[in-house]
């Protein structure tokens, strides 16, 4: 099973795509997707499809997990963050990928075991689960392959109890 996490934002979109072989996980593939603040918003919405679209072409994931929308004090940067999930969504819909929602403390619960963990911590517990010689970067891609993670994580928890995710 492969499964491509997507830690969604305007200005940066990370993207990470982990193999699952039973309660094996293998990361095959991370990187982010960056835009300029200077480009219009179209021209940056267009370029985390087509490259999320790329992302799926070479890998070829069967399933996907998105971090939601975080809706914090800032709800401009909620907004942008929104619009960069939504073309995000598109392209999964487009390539008909199963999808897996889960919010950044469900993420966080999942590979770290606590809901509020910092980013460093994230970071590093996905190190060790991959077996990476180092912690992903940036942050954006180190928080996809988390998504991806909790998914794998979901899937079995459901294996498990005989439902599906």
């Amino acid at each position: 099973m492969i499964i491509l996490g997507i830690d969604p934002g305007l200005a940066n979109t990370g993207w990470g795509v982990v193999e699952q072989t039973g309660s094996r996980l293998r990361c095959l593939a991370y990187g982010c997707v960056s835009t300029e603040p200077t480009d219009d918003l179209p021209q940056r919405l267009a370029q985390i499809h087509q490259r999320l679209m790329a992302v799926i072409d070479r890998y070829a994931p069967s399933e996907c997990a998105v971090e939601s929308v975080y809706f914090g004090s800032n709800a401009r940067s909620a907004l942008a963050t929104g619009q960069a999930r939504g073309v995000a969504l598109l392209a999964l819909a487009e390539k008909g990928l199963r999808l897996g929602e889960y919010s950044p403390a469900q993420i966080k619960d999942a590979v770290v075991g606590v809901g509020s963990a910092d980013k460093r911590q994230v970071a590093y517990m996905v190190r060790v689960l991959l077996g990476l010689d180092h912690e992903p970067a940036p942050d954006h891609a180190a928080d996809a392959l988390a998504a991806a993670i909790c998914h794998a994580h979901a899937r079995g928890t459901a294996a498990r109890r005989g439902a599906a995710v």
